[in-house]
């Protein structure tokens, strides 16, 4: 069932204002824009991380549904333990509300330390949707890499200098390592598209197993861009189809978004500092490198579209 905007414009906002996220932090926009399309009755469970720990700093906490602080590497094993206790009660006639689940992490707690209990989840395939909010780098402790980090991104951890250009890596597809779990609804969104993101959303709360939505989620303080361009950032890297929206539902691939006029990855990275080494004589090579590995992933998604809607 399709978002409808003029209902949520009425609700209430549940996540309060007044956390101490960034100003111009892409993750409360996310928070809000999920809770908007999934309403009050859901339980939400938060790893580790910038969304942790700049909305529940005790004793105060920005959250108005019931929220769940756990570790960095666990929290989709702790939210699949909480739907599996309701599904319990449930049949024991102890609870006839019905209740839904969100498991969050960044990409730190998802892509790397979280990885092994997301997995898990998704393979037992409790009915939970799994959220990673993908700012690309360990932000809260410091800008230290990830598997998330694109190629030739400068962190803390994989610094521009003499020896190397940054991260020599390319990032992994962790989206599609979880539609390789055979999971009935995984998705890839960004906070700059905001009905397409709680679209999905809705579509995975409603879906009966388990999901998993990749919402892109800039961060000004890593990437080093004016705070006040985070959705321009967001809107850039989907046309350049650096970050393609699409979903996977029931082994059918759909581009939710295709650019009218794709743009040059090199735009997109001349906008944050991150890559300004990139751009200096003798790396021109790298920044070809990583244009055509996104021409590569957008060419591949084109075509498992084409395959499974034939």
């Amino acid at each position: 069932m399709a978002v409808k905007l003029k209902e949520i414009c009425k609700n209430p906002e549940l996540l309060a204002g007044g956390h101490r996220a960034c100003p111009g932090c892409a993750g409360p926009t996310a928070i809000r824009q999920m809770l908007h399309a999934a309403g009050k009755n859901v339980v939400v469970g938060c790893a580790t991380g910038c969304m942790e720990v700049s909305t529940t700093i005790f004793p105060y906490t920005a959250w108005r549904v019931p929220f769940i602080h756990n570790a960095f590497e666990n929290s989709a094993a702790t939210v699949s333990g909480v739907e599996a206790a309701y599904r319990s009660l449930k049949r024991q006639g102890k609870i006839d509300t019905d209740i839904r689940f969100i498991a969050m992490g960044g990409d730190g707690g998802t892509y790397d330390i979280g990885f092994q209990s997301l997995s898990g989840a998704m393979e037992r395939n409790h009915r939970m949707l799994y959220l990673c909010y993908d700012n690309e780098a360990y932000m809260n402790t410091g800008i230290q890499r990830s598997s998330a980090t694109p190629r030739g991104a400068s962190t803390n951890t994989a610094p521009a200098g003499k020896v190397s250009q940054g991260k020599q890596q390319n990032r992994k597809d962790l989206t599609a390592c979880i539609v390789a779990h055979d999971i009935p609804y995984v998705a890839q969104a960004s906070v700059h598209n905001y009905l397409d993101f709680m679209n999905k959303v809705q579509t995975a709360l409603d879906t009966d197993g388990a999901t998993f939505i990749n919402v892109f989620a800039p961060c000004h303080r890593g990437w080093r861009y004016p705070m006040n361009e985070t959705m321009d950032i967001a809107r850039e890297a989907v046309d350049c189809c650096f970050w393609p929206l699409f979903e996977v539902k029931n082994h059918v691939w759909k581009v939710t978004y295709k650019p009218k006029e794709k743009t040059a990855v090199v735009d997109w990275l001349k906008r944050q500092r991150r890559f300004a080494h990139l751009f200096k004589p003798g790396n021109e090579q790298i920044l070809e490198e990583i244009q055509a590995e996104v021409d590569r992933k957008w060419e591949e998604l084109l075509q498992r579209e084409a395959s499974t809607n034939a």
